[in-house]
């Protein structure tokens, strides 16, 4: 016999089940940015947004499992549409970034719902995805600055990343429904 969790009709809740259809979609979108750097033979900026996919459904798990820990229902939604045609490398960074900068704002509207629905327990929970919407902005736009300094030289792109130190999983992360990846 199966149970439907109460749950409370605040916007807070609203918002944070329409973020982990938002965190969905830009895993997915990470995976088709990916494969399109995969089959162009870039396999450093394949790998990079390869784990972008992975981080963002990551997030969308840990919002995922602090609903289920505050005792709300939880829907998992389909992805929608998906971009695919892309031309150039800094292209495609550049909508990736602002990817990034469209879900900041959409975490920065999630904590300041909840601070205004005296919501502590929420607003606490956002304060690490506002932490890594920074990160995320950063990271994207240095690599989008190495791009279009490479002038069209996806080698000197590639060589930048072998470079770079991966982040890895953030150990302050919140915690993940089924684990992170």
């Amino acid at each position: 016999m199966s149970t439907t969790k109460k749950e409370p009709r605040s916007k807070f809740y609203e918002l944070l089940q329409q973020q982990v259809s938002n965190e969905v979609r830009a895993s997915q979108q990470y995976v088709a940015l990916a494969v399109w750097f995969d089959s162009e033979d870039m396999p450093r900026l394949a790998k990079r947004f390869y784990t972008q996919a992975v981080e963002e459904r990551n997030h969308a798990l840990a919002i995922v499992q602090y609903l289920l820990d505050t005792d709300h229902h939880v829907e998992i939604p389909g992805t929608g549409e998906i971009r695919n045609d892309f031309s150039e490398p800094v292209e495609l960074i550049e909508f990736a970034l602002n990817q990034e900068k469209d879900v900041a704002r959409d975490i920065e509207n999630l904590a300041r719902t909840a601070r205004a629905e005296d919501d502590y327990t929420g607003e606490q929970f956002l304060q690490w995805f506002l932490k890594e919407q920074v990160e995320e902005i950063s990271r994207m736009s240095t690599l989008l600055n190495v791009a279009k300094r490479a002038k069209g030289n996806v080698f000197e792109i590639e060589r930048f990343l072998d470079t770079e130190s991966g982040g890895g999983v953030d150990p302050t992360m919140p915690p993940v429904a089924g684990g992170a990846l």
